[in-house]
């Protein structure tokens, strides 16, 4: 099973909502940590990247730089 690639600018929706309810995040940094934003109230999380794998539901809309890889 190959390793799922994740871009800057993907909006993802996590199983486990944020405090304030929302559970759509924008990926602000990929790498061993990732930086998400908080699309309900603008708060940026700095997760590592085995937590962000298992709590990732779905892919909602791939960012700008998905087009361009081969």
């Amino acid at each position: 099973m190959s390793p799922e690639i994740f871009f800057i600018g993907d909006v993802v929706r996590m199983k486990k909502p944020h405090p304030c309810g929302g559970n759509t995040w924008e990926i602000m940094r990929v790498g061993m940590d990732f930086r998400l934003r908080c699309l309900t109230c603008d708060r940026v999380v700095l997760i590592p990247r085995v937590k962000f794998e298992k709590g990732l539901k779905e892919i909602i809309k791939r960012g700008a730089e998905a087009g361009n890889q081969v």
